[in-house]
């Protein structure tokens, strides 16, 4: 008859590997992953869980153990620069950030205890008390006020708000964005065909108000050019482009 272990719950592959590493106190930088490994496998062995995702979590790290450990045996790998490549890098910088985190929380749950320890007093001040306001005697106050201390007050305050002011953004106007669509500027252009059957990309563009025009006319052409509604031509390099409607002839 064996004797029945108790096994100490852990959050995860990594926390299982710290409380490996700390038991052993072990160098986290120098992680002898034969013997980690081990160990390892043997608190697997033990393991007694119907979740699978919990279990995958940690077969997954002891695959990667494993195949460190295999790496290991290997002649060392060398990166660009010619420094040799540990391959138990990447598994101490999660380890050290899982530390990290691990004692942030510590330090947060007794924080969260020392304050829960904390008692604190209602308000009793009498409502006389609160409402109480000393009076202001204005002869105290404006003592020694003139007006010219006054003007000088209101000059520097003046100032104070011009200097806020940008002389140069202060004189732009609004800027409004202006709503153009394509299908609104081909059914434009449609009619336009329809009217002068054949004319130029120049005339079409004098009609356009704003650049933003310009720019969705000259998409528009490119679509019905695309649909086979109108045909563009220019003669010579530097000549008119004509535009031609295909549909009305």
């Amino acid at each position: 008859m064996g004797i029945p272990v108790k096994l100490e719950a852990f959050e995860g592959p990594l926390d299982l590997l710290l409380h490996l590493i700390e038991k052993n106190k072990i160098d986290i930088y120098d992680i002898p992953i034969v013997e980690i490994t081990n160990q390892y496998m043997d608190y697997i062995r033990e393991m007694e869980t119907k979740d699978l995702n919990i279990m995958s979590e940690f077969l997954l790290m002891a695959s990667t153990l494993l195949d460190i450990k295999c790496r290991m045996l290997l002649p060392k790998e060398v990166n660009e620069e010619g420094e040799e490549e540990d391959p138990r890098q990447e598994l101490v910088e999660q380890l050290l950030q899982y530390k990290m985190y691990k004692y942030m929380s510590y330090e947060l749950r007794d924080r969260q205890i020392e304050g829960e320890r904390l008692m604190f007093r209602e308000p009793d001040i009498p409502k006389e008390v609160l409402a109480y306001s000393e009076p202001v005697d204005l002869d105290v106050l404006l003592e020694g006020t003139t007006l010219s201390k006054l003007k000088l007050v209101y000059n520097e305050v003046l100032r104070r708000q011009e200097n806020k002011i940008d002389p140069i953004r202060s004189k732009f106007g609004k800027i409004e964005r202006e709503e153009v669509e394509l299908p609104e500027k081909m059914s434009f252009l449609h009619q336009y065909a329809k009217m002068h059957k054949r004319f130029s990309f120049r005339q079409l563009l004098e009609k356009q108000k704003s650049k933003i025009h310009i720019i969705v006319t000259f998409l528009a052409v490119l679509e019905m050019m695309k649909t086979g509604e109108i045909q563009v031509v220019q003669e010579d390099t530097f000549s008119e482009i004509m535009i031609t409607s295909t549909i009305f002839r």
